[in-house]
């Protein structure tokens, strides 16, 4: 089980030091968001690659924005190790994907609470993994909606080769539920920056119990 801690929980002011918090964890998630997509604006490749040089993790980056294309390039340069995008955004999916593997990196599509697992389909296998959406994107700090784990069981099933990520109320209080989901990574942002003892919290959270 991998653990990817979302800085949207971090202190922005001092996200050179939040870092530090996530020190046993596997990748560094982070959230880039549009105000269109959905309602909430977040950081941009400048950030992004100010904060490349300050840990080794992977950085999966989640475009939730509508038009992923024009921005590709500008996020591979910044320093993303994996670009993870919205099927429901409008630019055509393959196209993005394509983009995507043309600068030699790993791409992922997530899909909202309400979006189904056959519309995966046709890219299943161009993708190294998937984002389960488990709240509505946007904001952090929301309950886990359980109904979207059947999602992950369902993509498990499918497309075997693909990792699946859950995003969103990921926590002491769910930890279980994603566990038995068949989840590979957990993305968790206030449950590990608002921890009393982040590196504490991550290694509790790839336990399961």
């Amino acid at each position: 089980m991998l653990i990817a801690p979302s800085i949207l929980a971090a202190d922005f002011s001092a996200l050179g030091e939040e870092i530090k918090k996530t020190k046993g964890a596997d990748l560094l998630h982070i959230d880039i968001m549009d105000g269109c997509f959905v309602p909430n604006i977040s950081i941009g490749p400048d950030v992004v690659a100010a904060l490349r040089d300050k840990t080794d993790l992977i950085f999966d980056v989640h475009l939730m924005i509508i038009k992923p294309l024009r921005y590709i390039e500008k996020f591979v340069k910044a320093g993303a190790d994996q670009i993870t995008f919205h099927v429901e955004c409008e630019d055509d999916t393959n196209a993005v994907i394509d983009e995507i593997h043309r600068f030699g990196i790993k791409a992922g599509l997530a899909i909202k609470p309400s979006t189904p697992v056959s519309v995966l389909a046709p890219f299943a296998e161009k993708l190294h993994t998937v984002i389960v959406m488990s709240v509505e994107p946007g904001f952090g700090g929301q309950s886990l909606i359980p109904e979207t784990l059947t999602k992950i069981k369902e993509i498990k099933q499918q497309f075997p080769h693909i990792l699946v990520e859950v995003d969103g109320g990921v926590n002491r209080d769910t930890i279980k539920l994603c566990h038995e989901s068949g989840a590979d990574i957990l993305i968790s942002g206030t449950g590990v920056f608002r921890a009393e003892d982040p590196q504490k919290e991550i290694e509790f959270l790839r336990s399961g119990k």
